[in-house]
């Protein structure tokens, strides 16, 4: 059994990270375009500025300034996944082409020389098949996920994005809605069981046990029906 690099709970055989931070990782990777749209809307102005006249009452306003924040995220730069800047301001787009060339130089490729031998390299470069954008990069992400996750620097991939994701909700205030669940976890006892939206599965807050929602269908069946019987439920 493997540890999780973010929790040190345990994970699967072979991987860095448990269910609910795997969970985690490709909600955010799926929320981060629809965020984009969002910050964008800030640099759009609410209104054009009033045209100036000369001898009358009317007066040139200045444009509605833009969050310098906002700025810093979308615009163009610079990220080095194992040394990021301390200041937050690291743009999205150069964050997630960063940790995509990092996992395309660790990712394996074959290749063929001209006498037919073959040989095992690094990829030279990652290329996401929807352009180099923000999509493009969170959607090669998302494809590569599986082998981030046998490398224990996944658990810096799940920090870096996730203190991302938590600048541009404080921003947009757009924020996944949690669904608190009926049945109290099976591990702890806590009732602290929640589904949240975009993310697979149902998450204990209080010791971090991951359901898959079958699972805990079946669970809270069994929970409700010992209970109305008055007995002591399962774990």
């Amino acid at each position: 059994m493997s540890t999780c690099t973010v929790c040190r709970r345990a994970a699967e055989a072979g991987l860095h990270a448990c269910p609910r931070h795997t969970a985690e990782l490709r909600a955010w990777l799926a929320e981060l375009p629809a965020q984009v749209q969002l910050l964008q809307q800030f640099l759009i102005p609410a209104s054009s500025p009033a045209q100036g006249r000369l001898g009358g009452t009317g007066r040139a306003t200045a444009p509605v300034p833009v969050d310098l924040r906002v700025l810093s995220l979308l615009g163009p730069g610079h990220a080095d996944p194992h040394h990021p800047d301390d200041d937050g301001t690291v743009p999205i787009l150069a964050l997630l082409g960063a940790w995509a060339g990092h996992i395309a130089y660790t990712h394996p490729a074959v290749a063929r020389d001209p006498h037919g031998t073959a040989h095992v390299r690094p990829c030279e470069q990652a290329w996401p098949s929807n352009g180099e954008t923000i999509t493009g990069w969170c959607i090669w992400l998302t494809r590569y996920l599986p082998y981030a996750l046998t490398h224990p620097w996944v658990g810096d991939l799940h920090r870096q994005l996730g203190d991302l994701i938590a600048r541009i909700r404080d921003l947009t205030h757009a924020v996944p809605h949690r669904h608190p669940q009926g049945a109290p976890c099976p591990d702890c006892q806590a009732f602290a069981l929640v589904a949240v939206d975009g993310q697979w599965g149902i998450v204990c807050d209080a010791c971090g046990r991951h359901l898959e929602p079958d699972a805990y269908t079946a669970y809270a069946a069994a929970y409700l029906h010992a209970h109305q019987a008055g007995q002591e439920p399962a774990a």
